[in-house]
């Protein structure tokens, strides 16, 4: 492996997470020299220093190679992690090392879980530095794939197969760079278009930024202590649900959408499965929420549940209403919308709705099969035949994912805690959600956990933010002898 290489661009990584603390720093300026201020300036000279240091001795690199790439992704992620935990480590107070460090990863994993018994208590500097994680991971994965492999690598339609290509008809018909144009678009204009609708709808401006990074990157942090229930608005929950499902849904189709100023690309299977799966779970939610519950008002457990279903499916995770006192079979529901989750070409964690439709489609073509052993039955998604190969890898996927799942599970729940809290707590972990149920739930946060459980759901983060396979990939290519 050419280290020139993996240093200069894990480098570039690590630049992109000093520009975000200098911009946290101004904040803190702003603000009259915050208690942020001191540690994150020195975090970011140390950043900016370790992020420039090799472009001196790397000035001109060839281009990357497969092995290469996989590591410059794996490296950048945890850099930034490392880091990311440095302006929380030198702030103090719940900062341990391990509560930093699961605060960083949680962050640019876009997971949203906090250890914070009392965020409102934090700098206005650190809470920005805090969002701005998110939004930095937001992007982070497909980026780097799409950045670190030159057009006319072979491995690279390969490498992006599964999040982009064959699983949606309807998605990015452009290549490299024009691909990192489409979703920098979308996601600025996102980011902007929901910043303005939040101010004129009554938050501050400060709370309209970093609400605003949270729901476009799916992320799910909040500045206050009770998330978005603090705000107390119709209005405002309105705004974040729509945006919590536009967030999630593939960006080539958004971005299509606007261009083409036509509601065509939204007649792709894919995403009409997808919204078609977000509006029944509400419906069904509010049902529940109705019968058992104990809601006086349709309009109410429509409300409650159109969110909380939204925050689950895009993976987001923020809170509007205290869903430990809901009913088990609505939790539930959140759940499934917590496994399944949004569209690939997003930010959104998870298993992907590509994914579970396609599984779905394959097995009700072998259940047809069956029916008919004479007659010859192919997936078909928008009218294109799936190859066998693309369906491999949707099962294999799956069956990886919940293999780590259970083991995880097992893992955490070997450590005491209750089955409730330990499953849901690894599924909201594997999916990026950050909210699970019963302790951990929307109003809930991951403080009274020991610390080894706590690492144990960072690398659980970890893999369902990167999606497992290019994380094998990378040990996998370690230990060959193949070049």
């Amino acid at each position: 492996m050419n280290f020139k290489v993996i240093s200069r661009n894990v480098g570039k990584a690590l630049l992109v997470n000093a520009l975000f603390m200098f911009l946290s720093v101004l904040m803190s300026i702003y603000d009259g020299f915050d208690e942020g201020f001191g540690p994150l300036s020195i975090s970011f000279v140390i950043t900016a220093i370790v992020g420039f240091f090799p472009f001196i001795f790397a000035r001109a690199i060839p281009a990357t190679k497969l092995k290469e790439g996989f590591v410059i992704i794996i490296l950048s992620w945890l850099l930034s992690f490392i880091v990311g935990m440095l302006p929380y480590i030198l702030y103090g107070g719940e900062f341990t090392i391990v509560n930093a460090w699961f605060e960083s990863v949680s962050g640019y994993t876009t997971t949203g879980s906090t250890i914070l018994t009392d965020i409102e208590s934090l700098p206005r500097s650190l809470l920005m530095w805090r969002s701005s994680t998110h939004y930095i991971g937001g992007l982070g994965v497909v980026v780097f794939l799409l950045l670190i492999f030159p057009e006319s690598n072979p491995f690279k339609g390969r490498l992006s197969n599964l999040e982009i290509a064959s699983m949606s008809k309807t998605g990015y018909m452009y290549k490299a760079g024009k691909i990192v144009k489409v979703m920098l678009s979308v996601y600025v204009g996102l980011t902007i278009a929901e910043t303005l609708l939040l101010w004129s709808a009554g938050m501050t401006l400060f709370d309209a930024v970093n609400h605003s990074f949270s729901t476009v990157a799916t992320g799910g942090f909040s500045t206050k202590n009770d998330s978005i229930m603090h705000f107390d608005s119709t209005v405002i929950d309105v705004i974040i649900t729509v945006f919590m499902i536009l967030s999630a849904m593939h960006y080539g189709v958004i971005f299509s959408i606007v261009i083409k100023r036509s509601l065509k690309p939204l007649n792709g299977s894919i995403t009409r499965y997808y919204l078609a799966l977000a509006a029944v779970l509400s419906l069904v939610v509010m049902l529940v929420l109705k019968v058992q519950g104990g809601y006086d008002s349709w309009g109410r457990a429509l409300h409650d549940s159109s969110f909380q279903v939204a925050s689950y499916i895009s993976t987001t995770g923020f809170g509007q209403a205290d869903n430990s006192t809901w009913p088990f079979l609505a939790n539930m529901f959140l759940l499934y919308a917590a496994f399944h989750c949004g569209c690939s070409g997003s930010t959104t964690g998870g298993v992907k709705a590509d994914r579970m439709l396609l599984a779905y489609k394959a097995i009700n073509s072998e259940f047809r099969r069956r029916r008919h052993p004479s007659s010859m039955f192919r997936t078909r998604l928008d009218g294109n035949i799936v190859k066998n190969e693309t369906l491999s890898s949707v099962f294999l996927y799956i069956v990886v994912y919940v293999f780590v799942l259970m083991l995880s599970f097992l893992i955490v729940l070997s450590s005491g805690l209750d089955i409730s809290d330990a499953f849901s707590g690894t599924l909201a972990s594997m999916s990026n959600v950050g909210k699970g149920i019963g302790n951990l739930g929307t109003m809930g946060n991951y403080s009274a956990l020991p610390a080894a459980v706590k690492c144990v759901f960072t690398l659980d983060m970890f893999l369902g933010r990167v999606e497992i396979f290019p994380l094998l990939a990378v040990i996998s290519m370690l230990f060959s002898r193949e070049k």
